[in-house]
């Protein structure tokens, strides 16, 4: 079955479509997601396609303003590359994900070949975000975090407007909850990043 078949399948929203036989390869996925390029989709790592509805305006707005001071910051420090949430990475584990932000170090993004970085690049974010909307359910939002950091990301925040707090997650497994009132920092990671939320997500 081509991709551009398989499309009959899938169902628009936040919908896990068991894919023919084995599944897509890494070459077959590429195609299908170049075919239908005005959806987000993701791979799990089992090989189920997700296809994700647009985000809400509201979420999309807060998600510029973080992406925003994000740019600012790297424009700044110059440390690596930074992504906005239509980009696609290809995990050890044979994920795609595509998180809200994302950020790659300078030398790790420049080891990957050229062919590489043009398509769902083999690499795992130093850094990624994810915003919670209304719609998203905390649970699966908490498994894609932790598959980021068992994936090898270094620093990894969910966003969470509607309790007013960020999850930091962090390599060695321990979970920091900050609230929006207080200062998230990134670390050695996002070095010289600093935000408050509060000030930063707005209605």
């Amino acid at each position: 079955m081509s991709a551009a078949q398989t499309l009959e399948k899938a169902t628009v929203g936040t919908t896990l479509i068991h894919l023919p036989g084995e599944g897509f390869d890494d070459a077959q996925f590429y195609e299908f997601c170049m075919l239908n390029n005005e959806l987000r989709i993701e791979r799990q790592a089992s090989g189920k396609i997700i296809v994700i509805a647009p985000t809400t305006t509201s979420t999309g707005g807060r998600n510029a303003e973080i992406f925003g001071e994000l740019i600012i910051w790297n424009k700044k420090f110059k440390l690596g590359r930074l992504f906005d949430s239509s980009t696609g990475f290809t995990l050890p584990n044979n994920a795609v994900r595509s998180p809200d932000v994302s950020w790659v170090k300078w030398e790790r993004w420049n080891s990957l070949s050229k062919v590489q970085q043009d398509k769902f690049a083999p690499i795992c974010p130093d850094f990624a975000l994810e915003l919670r909307s209304d719609s998203d359910v905390l649970a699966t939002l908490r498994e894609k975090m932790n598959e980021y950091i068992a994936n090898g990301c270094q620093l990894a925040w969910l966003v969470d407007p509607s309790k007013q707090h960020t999850m930091v997650y962090h390599p060695d497994g321990s979970v920091e909850v900050v609230p929006f009132s207080e200062k998230l920092n990134g670390g050695e990671v996002l070095s010289g990043f600093e935000v408050v939320m509060e000030e930063v997500i707005t209605d």
